[in-house]
């Protein structure tokens, strides 16, 4: 291929021009596309390895979304001066590349898959995950990869009643709601989602308005493939042979049955290990001599027994692993103050899921700075998730955070920023840390709940308190018919997520929606199913709610003795100077005698963080004093300064602010020598007599004193 033998394809999303080019650069890889949209360039690459990973159960598929500070200009920060590790935006976004692509692929196929969107400029008008997604999949369809797409993607926001897709900057800032759509041509394959207590009926418009831009995309993509696509690789059978599958599912069918309706997550997870061991040592020796891979092909007919006897029993007997009807929400039991010491917490238990929720209160100054290839900006309220190997009765290493704990914080914290007091009501930098201390499906979800019930705990004054569910969906779908059969199911658990069709959580207060993520694994999902979830989700956040005000109805209305006082004072902006002092001398003394933090915005606006309320209060009186005007005829207590013999004394009467005490006006006698009557240090009460044309203040003691 020539190097200008490429093609260039245009499409318009959201009145902006996006340009795919095919065939230009990163030739090598199976797949790869240049995305254009506005002045945002990204370009994605798919590479597939070329045998099977031995030894595995799992689709090994990697989405890397790369940020590199060249595209917006910027020089990174730190010694080394190149990018690090990804940022807390960058591992969303990829995984916003990757949940709608992974279930597209053939079951059984095992070969490693490594899709890498990397933004090469940034238009802030143009986002770049959008560039990157549309890409990912335009890249995936043109290549050999047996990907079943294509699949695209949009952001939707809400401008005064109406949807805006892929927001501006500028639109950005005003939307109420930020909706990230994926689908198919038939399905929406991916939901995520942050609003301010959006209702339930206009989420779902704006869901099916994304899935009607969608589907223009898809018929860009499929006039991409069309000219430039390649021919799929073959996927090799991995279905047992029938003398394995029918021997195996003798055995295996009732012991899952009996497994299944156990209600411990370990014991239910214990009986199942042992019908896997126990079909391969009933099977093993009879067919590993025909079939060399017969330890696979057997463990993969019991996990397909697994998954039909699950589904069968939710569909066919409606009836769930733990017994439980469709709608019903596991028990709950919540707890406040479970931690004597921290500014707030609460202790959220749903079943056998369980999540502990700490809130620790600072300065604005302590928020979190986000320097990326976007516009930085303050964080004032981080959420953070943390899932240890206790929580599901397992052990492995300690390490950082992962895309799964990122993402379910990130969620979290969508759900809750909605209802928090603005900067001014209430001036504090605020920190959630959810610890999951067991876990049996939508610990996310109780993050959320455990959450509210810590702020509240704390004295934050939340608009309002905020609950979250996760719902599933089993669907049976007869092809000859063309009849689909479904339960929808509410707090969904361990099995009912892996197995399910649908991971659907909600977020919301009584008012509406606040956080949405939604992951479907069927090629389908019709108006009529997601309004019958999202409403029976919002009668299982109600009664979780119901729940949690037993414990803690309202914030309660002072905060912990242990947290900061945080007061506001607003002054002059030319009057920060006085404040500061020259060389920061005047702020610097007000913090060393009182003990608190003052940080001055440049409209002066001060924050006073103390210890106490008595320290912050001290400070305010320094400061208003410090801002006085000397006035004529009134009485300061002031402190000597400096003397100059024969002449006087200056006295310091307001911060920064001294007057002049003539040797003549000491006393009501003659005074010889001044240090017989004061010395520098001492405090001494003077009256104000002038202040003259160039600001000088003449003082005097002799009035205060008996004639």
């Amino acid at each position: 291929m020539r190097f200008d033998d490429y093609k260039t394809f245009r499409t318009a999303i959201g009145g902006r021009l996006m340009v795919a080019e095919v065939g230009k650069v990163a030739e090598q890889a199976n797949g790869a596309v240049t995305i254009r949209y506005g002045e945002t360039v990204v370009n994605v690459t798919a590479c597939m390895a070329k045998t099977p990973r031995e030894g595995i159960d799992f689709f090994p598929l990697s989405c890397d979304y790369e940020e590199k500070m060249y595209a917006a200009g910027k020089i990174p920060g730190g010694f080394i001066k190149r990018e690090g590790r990804p940022s807390e935006k960058a591992t969303l976004n990829a995984r916003l590349m990757d949940r709608p692509l992974r279930p597209l692929f053939p079951k059984g196929f095992r070969n490693d898959v490594q899709v890498v969107a990397t933004v090469l400029c940034v238009d802030p008008d143009c986002p770049p995950e959008m560039a990157a997604m549309v890409g990912s999949s335009i890249a995936l369809s043109i290549s050999d990869i047996p990907f079943d797409g294509p699949t695209a993607s949009v952001i939707i926001g809400l401008i005064d009643g109406r949807f805006v897709v892929n927001p501006t900057q500028a639109q950005r800032a005003e939307t109420k709601m930020n909706l990230t759509v994926s689908g198919t041509r038939e399905a929406i394959m991916m939901v995520e989602a942050g609003a301010q207590q959006i209702p339930e009926e206009k989420m779902i418009d704006a869901i099916f308005f994304a899935h009607d831009e969608i589907k223009k995309i898809i018929e860009f993509i499929d006039e991409i493939v069309g000219a430039v696509g390649k021919q799929k690789i073959e996927v090799a059978d991995v279905s047992a042979p029938p003398e394995i599958a029918e021997a195996v599912r003798g055995y295996a069918r009732d012991r899952m049955r009996e497994a299944i309706h156990t209600f411990d997550r370990a014991e239910q997870s214990a009986k199942i290990d042992a019908i896997y061991e126990g079909a391969k040592e009933e099977f093993l020796a009879r067919f590993e001599e025909v079939y060399p891979d017969a330890a696979k092909r057997i463990a993969g007919v019991v996990e397909d027994v697994l998954v039909e006897e699950f589904r069968g029993m939710i569909i066919s007997e409606g009836k769930r692993p733990d017994g439980r009807s469709m709608e019903e929400v596991r028990q709950i039991w919540c707890e406040t103050g479970f931690l004597p010491r921290t500014h707030g917490s609460g202790l959220f238990k749903r079943g056998q899921t369980q999540v502990l929720s700490i809130v620790t209160l600072g300065t604005l100054s302590e928020g979190q700075t986000i320097d990326g290839i976007g516009d930085e900006t303050n964080k004032r309220y981080m959420h953070q998730y943390n899932f240890p190997p206790y929580s599901v009765g397992e052990t492995r290493p300690m390490r950082s955070p992962g895309r799964r704990e990122i993402g379910h914080g990130a969620l979290a914290e969508r759900a809750l920023i909605p209802v928090l007091p603005d900067e001014v009501e209430f001036p504090y930098a605020i920190r959630v840390v959810s610890e999951v201390l067991s876990s049996n499906g939508s610990s996310s979800q109780a993050s959320v709940c455990g959450s509210t019930l810590s702020l509240m705990d704390a004295g934050v004054p939340i608009k309002a308190p905020v609950s979250g569910i996760a719902m599933g969906l089993v669907e049976e779908y007869n092809e000859e018919t063309g009849e689909s059969r479904i339960a929808i199911l509410s707090d969904i658990q361990g099995l009912e997520d892996h197995y399910g069709d649908m991971d659907f959580k909600v977020a919301g207060t009584r008012e509406g929606v606040t956080a949405l993520q939604m992951d479907i694994k069927v090629h389908g999902l019709s108006r009529e199913i997601l309004r019958k979830a999202i409403h029976q989700a919002r009668e299982g956040r109600l009664f979780i709610m119901d729940q949690m005000e037993q414990e803690l109805e309202a914030p309660r209305p002072e905060l912990s003795t242990y947290a900061p006082r945080i007061i506001t004072i607003q002054i002059d902006v030319d009057d920060i100077r006085t404040v500061i002092g020259p060389g920061g001398k005047m702020i610097n003394g007000i913090v060393e005698r009182t003990g608190v933090k003052i940080d001055i915005e440049e409209t002066g606006l001060i924050y006073i963080a103390a210890p106490d309320m008595e320290a912050a209060e001290k400070a305010v009186d320094e400061i208003e004093t410090l801002l006085k005007d000397v006035e004529v005829g009134e009485i300061y207590e002031g402190e000597v300064k400096r003397i100059k013999e024969d002449f006087g004394a200056f006295i310091e009467i307001l911060p920064g602010k001294d007057g002049l005490l003539r040797i003549g006006r000491m006393e009501n006698y003659h005074v010889d020598r001044i240090e017989d009557v004061m010395n520098i240090g001492d405090k001494v009460k003077v009256k104000v007599t002038e202040i003259d044309g160039q600001g000088r203040i003449n003082l005097s003691r002799k009035e205060l004193l008996d004639k």
